[in-house]
């Protein structure tokens, strides 16, 4: 099937960039539309410290069983309108299908049963990891961790999924060394050339997985490249204004899964989602203040602005006072979830009163928040869809967030120390020097420099 092109915005005006309202609203599971009027909480949990073995797969069951059960008890308390619950596999999980598939069957029956004696609506997201990188070279097409992956989705699909999304990826073993150098021109590659050929790829398979099930091929994530750009900036061991470029670049990577048949929501860890929303007009799921029991952020308000889905990212199953951490975080999000529905009720004016206050509250603090504005959204996903290609959108996008920042400086719209300020220049620099297109861009790649790197594993 021949990607879809997106040539035009499906929102191109700032009042329609907000949270649990999407153009194209998703039906799915237990009488659930996401981005149809209301927002609601997606909790992901995992297990305490262990290992996961044959010998101890009860004991996970048993986990699990403790986990799901509680959340849905808690939602039910609280009168929650619905309940999204994600299950992120654990490697040893997807390397070994069958164990994935048992506890994807685990928590299906228990969002059944829960619905069929309390009414509650819910929809069962499930992510395999991508082992991919378990060896090096990294074989992204082919080995055995490949044939792991692709029999996981289709195990976890038929057991009972409603979406199936991974945080896949492909181009790590260029990115992770150009995110601690800061060089532009690697991160372009990594993301703009081998991401988005992997992505191609990967979501082909994720969507033939699909076919014949309930299941639907949901969205991807940019966590292993803006996310960790973006914790490395907050350890002040890279530049906050080169992480808000990766993250608006990764934005052209995620891209690929919607043109080849995801139909959202978006993965919670992609900040990037309002970017995607703005292109394709699908529900996203986002996280922020709430997930900083997983990673600490400086988008914990903004990131809400236009979410259709309010995450905790993942909490271990560890007791706390009040209650286990996974009850404890469902409780934050159906609140916060409360107050945002409230507001739509409320009308159009008020809940654009909500997310103004969260926009502005982390805007002018950050640059990566400052990328993630309304305003700032339409306009560098307007420049996204003006390009020819992926490679040329990621240059495209890259300029026009580096003019951004370096305009709102000037203005006095975001703060930004000294050192942020040289390194617009210097990052500047490295732009005037960048291949002009794609093929350029592979003929002047020094591919011995990254020895984890199979070429042929990208299609070059």
């Amino acid at each position: 099937m021949p990607a879809r092109q997106y040539t035009a915005l499906a929102i191109s005006n700032t009042d329609d960039l907000l949270f649990g309202r999407a153009p194209i609203p998703l039906a799915c599971g237990h009488d659930l539309t996401i981005g149809d009027g209301e927002v609601y909480p997606e909790i992901n949990f995992t297990l305490p410290a262990m290992e996961v073995t044959d010998v101890t797969m009860p004991v996970v069951h048993d986990q699990y069983s403790q986990m799901v059960e509680a959340v849905c008890r808690r939602a039910v308390e609280l009168h929650a309108p619905g309940l999204v619950v994600e299950f992120e596999l654990l490697p040893p999980m997807t390397i070994h299908p069958a164990w994935g598939e048992s506890i994807v069957s685990l928590l299906r029956s228990v969002l059944d049963r829960f619905h069929a004696d309390h009414g509650l609506s819910s929809v069962l997201r499930v992510t395999p990891t991508d082992v991919r990188d378990s060896e090096r070279p990294v074989r992204q097409r082919t080995g055995r961790y490949w044939g792991a992956m692709r029999e996981s989705f289709r195990r976890c699909a038929s057991a009972g999924a409603d979406l199936l999304s991974i945080e896949s990826t492909g181009g790590k073993e260029v990115c992770d060394d150009a995110l601690v150098r800061c060089d532009l021109q690697a991160m372009l590659f990594g993301l703009g050339v081998l991401g988005v050929r992997d992505m191609a790829f990967l979501w082909d398979a994720i969507g033939e997985a699909c076919v014949g099930t309930n299941c639907k091929p949901a969205g991807d994530t940019a966590c292993g490249f803006a996310n960790t750009a973006m914790v490395l900036a907050d350890r002040m061991m890279i530049p906050r204004v080169f992480a808000s470029l990766v993250r608006t670049v990764s934005a052209v990577r995620s891209l690929v899964a919607f043109e080849h048949g995801a139909a959202g929501p978006s993965k919670d860890c992609a900040y990037e989602g309002p970017y995607i929303k703005a292109i394709t007009g699908l529900p996203i799921s986002m996280e922020g203040k709430s997930s900083a029991c997983a990673h600490l952020s400086h988008l914990g308000n903004i990131a809400a602005a236009a979410a259709d889905l309010w995450s905790n990212e993942s909490v271990q199953n560890v007791k706390l006072l009040g209650a286990t951490a996974p009850v404890v975080s469902v409780e934050q999000l159906i609140y916060d979830c409360r107050l945002m529905n409230v507001a739509l009720a409320d009308g159009a004016d008020a809940a654009r009163r909500l997310r103004d206050w969260l926009v502005r509250s982390d805007a002018g603090l950050d640059p990566q928040a400052y990328v993630l504005t309304p305003e700032n959204v339409l306009d560098l996903a307007g420049v996204m869809i003006a390009s020819p290609d992926p490679y040329r959108r990621s240059c495209d996008v890259a300029t026009a967030t580096l003019a951004l920042l370096r305009s709102a400086t000037e203005r006095g719209a975001l703060s930004l120390t000294d050192r942020e300020r040289t390194w617009i220049d210097m990052l500047d620099a490295q732009l005037e020097t960048l291949p002009l297109d794609e093929a350029s861009a592979i003929a002047a790649f020094e591919a011995p420099a990254y020895p984890s790197l199979i070429p042929s594993e990208y299609g070059l």
